[in-house]
């Protein structure tokens, strides 16, 4: 009854077949010729099959070896794939980086993240996709993102979440605008004006419109829009003020004045991370950038 062949034999197997003889095989497996030929003889005799014969002094494989090395090969491809990707993961985590953030986090605070990061770990590929918080926390949910980062809390029991900078919403406007030259801009000084806001969904505009409802303040007319982006855009052209978060604020100060708005309208930017596995090296890495940045943001 034929036997199972062990690795040894294996591996001198296909040195031999790779190599076409005992003796190049031995140098290849760093071993003896008389040991490669005893190995052979255990494979011939544990297989049940001729493997080889001899011709004018060289060993010459049979059809059955031939058959028998293409099995081998892929056996030995498949570890070497194995092995290339744990040394692609051992360099860079999963090799992939997946990022999702909000777009206004992806204009204003991925940029300078990103360059620091890319330049401790170029050979990371990076993924970034700039969606809104909801489908962020979906992505994460279905494992199409490593890490998200959203101006709007992401909560479930299946992520990790944490607030990783604390801030306030802040006027845009032209610098040619009336309230322009004021230190700060309470919500009162918005009475008769032409705001530009945020779709009642958004977080911010909701609070936003709670303030302005105690004050009662009341707009002379109202542009809504789904991203803080436009509305600085608009601002930039005139058409009227913006209340957004400072993150994207800050992309536009070249264009824009840009004055805190009282009272506080606090905004938060939330980190998330799945919970399902364990987040790669790289993760842990980005994160920290992340956690630096801000750091020196407070500062």
């Amino acid at each position: 009854m034929p036997r199972l062949l062990n690795s040894r034999q294996i591996e001198a197997f296909r040195a031999v077949m790779i190599a076409g003889t005992t003796t190049t095989a031995a140098a290849m497996l760093h071993t003896t010729q008389p040991s490669i030929s005893r190995l052979l003889a255990q494979v011939q005799a544990a297989t049940q099959l001729k493997l080889f014969d001899v011709q004018k002094g060289r060993l010459r494989p049979t059809q059955e070896a031939r058959q028998l090395f293409e099995t081998v090969q892929r056996h030995f491809l498949g570890i070497e794939r194995i092995e290339q990707d744990i040394a692609v993961m051992r360099k860079s985590g999963t090799g992939t980086l997946r990022i999702g953030c909000t777009p206004a986090l992806g204009l204003s605070v991925m940029p300078k993240v990103i360059r620091a990061f890319s330049a401790r770990h170029p050979e990371v590929h990076l993924n970034l996709q700039t969606i809104g918080a909801h489908h962020l926390r979906e992505g994460l949910l279905h494992g199409l993102y490593d890490l998200v980062l959203s101006t709007t809390p992401i909560s479930h029991p299946h992520l990790t979440s944490q607030i990783v900078h604390h801030s306030g919403a802040v006027c845009v406007m032209h610098p040619a605008h009336a309230l322009a030259t004021r230190q700060a801009i309470h919500v009162r000084d918005l009475q008769g004006q032409v705001l530009l806001n945020l779709n009642a969904d958004d977080e911010i505009q909701q609070q936003f419109q709670r303030t302005m409802e105690q004050h009662a303040v009341q707009v002379s007319a109202a542009l809504e829009t789904t991203y803080s982006v436009t509305i600085c855009t608009l601002a930039a052209e005139g058409v009227g003020i913006g209340i957004v978060n400072p993150y994207v604020a800050s992309v536009f100060t070249h264009a824009l004045k840009v004055l805190p708005l009282t009272p506080h309208l606090p905004v938060q930017v939330c980190m998330a991370l799945g919970s399902q596995s364990a987040p790669s090296l790289m993760t842990e890495d980005f994160a920290a950038l992340l956690q630096v940045y801000f750091s020196e943001l407070a500062r």
